[in-house]
């Protein structure tokens, strides 16, 4: 029997994710992820109100660190250097899960009640970023686009961590976050082909 209730709380993490990934989240109960724990089931909802949440633990801590982050953020900084930043520092929680994030993302693309929750959590914590964001005077517009828009390079940068583990998950928020740049500065092909046509036929003699 785990002797803590953070341990029996990893443990239930543990075996709720491998009997996900054996049978499939539907098919497996509350009952048995205890019973494979080593524990009751009634020690299972001490921890989790439910089979989907054992997945999604750590948001918490997750959300509170980005937040403070944002707030005692240098005030020269704009928005989305904000949220790099504080996603760099929060680094420290990711890394540490690394273990549960890669199968844990993997039975959540596998299964649509997961996807569902995992969007409304994204949802959530894109509000919280924006909220952060108006406190410290950002408008409210502005701060919902880059809240959702670095929430999004976020994810990115932890789908490539995932794929390509050979990089720290810092160098993948720094490219991601890079790229979301360039983004911003490429002319579309569309209005390239547009531009070129207009200055040839702009030029003399033609």
């Amino acid at each position: 029997m785990p002797r803590s209730g953070a341990e029996a709380r990893r443990r239930l993490q543990q075996a709720a994710l491998e009997l996900y990934r054996e049978r499939g989240f539907d098919q497996t109960t509350t009952a048995e992820i205890a019973a494979r724990a080593g524990v009751n089931e009634r020690t299972f909802f001490r921890h989790f109100p439910d089979k989907r949440e054992v997945l999604f633990d750590g948001e918490a801590d997750l959300r509170a660190a980005l937040t403070q982050s944002v707030a005692e953020a240098p005030d020269d900084l704009q928005p989305l250097e904000i949220l790099l930043r504080a996603f760099r520092k929060a680094e420290g929680i990711l890394e540490g899960n690394r273990p549960f994030a890669e199968p844990r993302l993997r039975v959540i693309a596998e299964t649509p009640a997961l996807r569902e929750r995992d969007l409304a959590k994204a949802a959530s914590m894109s509000e919280a970023l924006a909220e952060a964001l108006r406190r410290r005077g950002v408008p409210d517009r502005l701060a919902g686009l880059a809240a959702q828009t670095g929430w999004a390079a976020f994810h990115h940068a932890m789908q490539d961590w995932i794929d390509d583990p050979s990089r720290s998950l810092d160098a993948h928020l720094l490219q991601a976050f890079d790229d979301l740049r360039a983004l911003s500065l490429t002319v579309p092909p569309a209005q390239a082909s547009t531009q070129a046509s207009a200055l040839a036929q702009a030029r003399p003699g033609d």
